[in-house]
Order: C-alpha cells, then sequence, then structure tokens
C-alpha cells in the first residue's frame, strides 16, 4: 500500500530543521485546511536553512528547483517539499521571478498569491503565524490577494483562474477589489501556457463545485479567453419536451451538479463539452432540432482537447464520449448485433455515466440508462464472449477459400461477426458455410 504524506513526518523535518537553528514552519495548503477544520492534503515546508543546508541535514533528497529554494526530503520514500524563505524581485514574464533573495518567514508570507494561502503553522509550539491576515478571510469566506491585486496578477497571470478555483474549491466568495482586479486582467489568461491553464481547469471541474467554478469564471470574463466555444451555449434555447430546464448553457451548469465526486477529467470534460455542438447545428423546422450536433460537438471537443494539450488518449476518450452521448436514445430499437457493440465499446462505464448525468440535466428518465444496464448484467458482465466473440474464421481461411484480400475481406469477417454476435452462427463450420454464401461461393 502506497505511503501517503503525514503530519508526523512533516513535524520531523520541522523538528529537525529547527535544532539544527532554522526557523521552520508548515506552510501553505495545509495551515489554510486545519484553519478551516478540514482534513489537510499537503505537508509543504519553510525554512531559513538554504537548500545546501537542507541537503545535509537529510540523507535522502531530489534538487528539484535550488535556484528557487526548493529541494524535496524524502522521508519513508514519500516526498516533502522543502523550500527556503524568499522575496521575488520583478516578474518579466508573468510568471516566473526575475531574482530570488532568501529572507524571513514575513517576507515569504507577503510574495504569496492569497491571504488563505500565506498563513505557517509551528507544529511544535502549536500555533499559527500570519502576517496577511488569512485567518480573518476564512473567517469571512473570501479569496483575497496578499497585497494589491495588480501586483500579485502581473506576477503570475494563472493566479487570475486560481482565485476562481479556490473559491470554487472552498465555496467561498472572491473579495470585490481581487474579483475586479480579475474581470479587469482577464483577457492576459491568454498569456498563459495551455498546460497550465488545462491544470487548473482540471482542479476545477474534478472538486468540489465545478459548476460554481465555471459559472464564476463566465461571470468574471475568463471563459471566453479559455473556452469561448462553452460560453456559446448561453441562450441556445432547446424543445421544452426534452429540456424543460431551460437553454444548453442551463443544462450543462445542471449536469455539471450531477457528476459524481472527484470525478475522473476525461468524464468531468464531456459533460462540459457533451452539448458544445448544439450552438453549431440550432435550426428551427417543426421544432428546435440540433442535427448532427454529436458529430459537430465531437469535432469541437477534439480541437478544444488539442488547444489544451491533453493527452492523446485522453483527447480520444473525450472525443468518443460526445460524439456517442446521443446513440442512447436508440438503444431499444437497436439489433443486438449493433447493441453489443454499442455495450463493448472502451471504457463504456464513463458513456453510460454520462448518459445518467444528461438526462438527470434534462427530462429525467433513466429508461434507457437501466435498459442498457440490464442488458450488460444479462450478456456483458458475465460473459465476455457474448461481447467479443472469438472470431470462427481469420483472413487467412479467407485466403484459402480463394478470395482476394481488400475491402470485401473487411465486409465479410463484420457480418460473420454480426452474425456470431445475434446468436445466429455458433460452430466453425456454420462460419465457414456463412463465409461461402456472403462471398457468393459455390
Amino acid at each position: 500500500m502506497e505511503r501517503k504524506p503525514d503530519i508526523a513526518d512533516a513535524t520531523w523535518i520541522v523538528r529537525k530543521l529547527v535544532e539544527a537553528g532554522h526557523t521552520t514552519y508548515l506552510v501553505g495548503g495545509f495551515v489554510r485546511d486545519m484553519v478551516r477544520g478540514a482534513d489537510p492534503g499537503d505537508f509543504d515546508v519553510a525554512t531559513g536553512a538554504h537548500p545546501d543546508e537542507v541537503r545535509k541535514l537529510f540523507p535522502h533528497t531530489v534538487p528539484v528547483g535550488v535556484s528557487f529554494g526548493v529541494v524535496l526530503v524524502l522521508v519513508n520514500g514519500v516526498p516533502y517539499e522543502v523550500a527556503t524563505f524568499r522575496s521575488d524581485l520583478g516578474y518579466s514574464d508573468g510568471r516566473h521571478p526575475d531574482e530570488v533573495r532568501f529572507s524571513g518567514p514575513r517576507e515569504d508570507s507577503l510574495r504569496r498569491d492569497f491571504t488563505i494561502n500565506g498563513m505557517f503553522f509551528d507544529p511544535i509550539a502549536g500555533r499559527v503565524i500570519d502576517y496577511v491576515g488569512g485567518q480573518e478571510d476564512i473567517e469571512r469566506r473570501v479569496v483575497r490577494t496578499i497585497g494589491d491585486p495588480e501586483d500579485r496578477f502581473a506576477e503570475d497571470k494563472l493566479r487570475l483562474l486560481r482565485a476562481v478555483r479556490f473559491a470554487a474549491k472552498l465555496d467561498f466568495d472572491i473579495e470585490p477589489e481581487t474579483s475586479e482586479a480579475v474581470a479587469r486582467h482577464a483577457a492576459e489568461i491568454k498569456e498563459v501556457s495551455a498546460e497550465r491553464i488545462r491544470e487548473e481547469l482540471s482542479k476545477i471541474l474534478t472538486g468540489p463545485r465545478p459548476r460554481k467554478g465555471i459559472e464564476l469564471a463566465s461571470e468574471l470574463g475568463l471563459l471566453e479567453h479559455i473556452l469561448p466555444e462553452v460560453e456559446q451555449m448561453k441562450d441556445v434555447a432547446q424543445p421544452e419536451q426534452f429540456h424543460p430546464e431551460g437553454d444548453v448553457w442551463i443544462h450543462t451548469m445542471i449536469a455539471l451538479d450531477h457528476m459524481p465526486p472527484e470525478p475522473e477529467i476525461e468524464l468531468a470534460m464531456a459533460v462540459l463539452l457533451h452539448d458544445i455542438g448544439k450552438p453549431q447545428t440550432l435550426t428551427r423546422e417543426d421544432r428546435i432540432r440540433f442535427n448532427g450536433h454529436a458529430d459537430v460537438g465531437a469535432d469541437t471537443a477534439d480541437a478544444i482537447m488539442r488547444r489544451l494539450r491533453f493527452s492523446k488518449k485522453q483527447q480520444d476518450l473525450v472525443v468518443e464520449l460526445v460524439r456517442r452521448h446521443h446513440k442512447f436514445m436508440d438503444v431499444r430499437n437497436m439489433r443486438q448485433a449493433t447493441l453489443k457493440r454499442f455495450l463493448r465499446a472502451e471504457r463504456f462505464d464513463l458513456h453510460l455515466e454520462l448518459h445518467r448525468i444528461d438526462c438527470l440535466a434534462s427530462h429525467g428518465k433513466l429508461d434507457n440508462w437501466k435498459f442498457c444496464r440490464e442488458k450488460l448484467d444479462q450478456f456483458g458482465a458475465r460473459d465476455e464472449e457474448a461481447l467479443h466473440p472469438t472470431p470462427l474464421v481469420t483472413g487467412k481461411d479467407l485466403i484459402e477459400m480463394g478470395l482476394e484480400p481488400g475491402p470485401e475481406f473487411g465486409r465479410i469477417l463484420k457480418e460473420l461477426e454480426d452474425a456470431q454476435l445475434e446468436g445466429n452462427v455458433t460452430t466453425r463450420e456454420e462460419a465457414i458455410e456463412f463465409v461461402r454464401s456472403a462471398a457468393g461461393l459455390k
């Protein structure tokens, strides 16, 4: 079983540094969560010791960012980030400090992003050291920059989106001066790399309140620069008989509310993007229609996943989730072979979950979801052969029968698999006879 970071090992690191004469505290997310009364996750250490002194004190270290004063200390194989107190001088690129100067705890806290993340905790004395008013802001449930928000956002543009993430994660408000600065500088989020935006967006979507995060990003003007395609779903009307909840944007926001806790990012992205093709396919005929919106949406989702630098595997899965989400409406009318092919899709559990969420965010009817679960139990979950029958003949067999390799091969083998899936062909002899008939052989 993999060990996780814990307070005992983190305190041991602090104590060892203190005994060597260095002021040392726990910092950041651990302190924020502890003050809130929540379970802490991270145990980062801030110290007056320089990186070389840290490395001399501990036998197992990794110098991940020595120029910024950061060393990983490994305790029982678990890494703990130990960073030297520092001041950052200038941010010409809007991300990295031009120069780092080692300093003390007060100066170190003043360089951090938000007051809720700028507190220290002394685990030996059992006291919080708060130079920035973080405890008061936790009490007031607000996200506020440390010092002038103009300065903090100029230093690192990603903080514009991080403010939204913390507000969503903690269910806090963004303090007015801070939120006004986010709105003023929203367009500057485009200066941040796609990879960093992806990571922050992923944390929002898989965190506790994804809907709040996306809505807040929209209200503050960030979303139109990160995901303009999602912003365009606003005011796109839907037929009331299928979508009594409202337009495409409202439906998508409700869908985010129905996701399970800590969803896989692929599911979360698919929920956000499943109807992304509707604005482009809206027509008003006998009623509002979105003909082909799933295919158009899949292409749009593909472009978005590429733009945000998701892995090829993640990209392909999200695209298929979007492309196939509308097929659930046809499952009761599918031939058995077609249904089995549908049910055996890679990560069908996510397809099924997306459909459940889609239904709960609209008409609320789960008939087709239940039907698929019943069919999976009937001939899928208990018998892999039912969904993936072993081929009874191969391409080599077809060649031996005198057939030339080509497109006809694929057609015949697919028809044969359909016959197996339907239960009409069960033996090799029947398969050979089927192939001879399909190929017109005597």
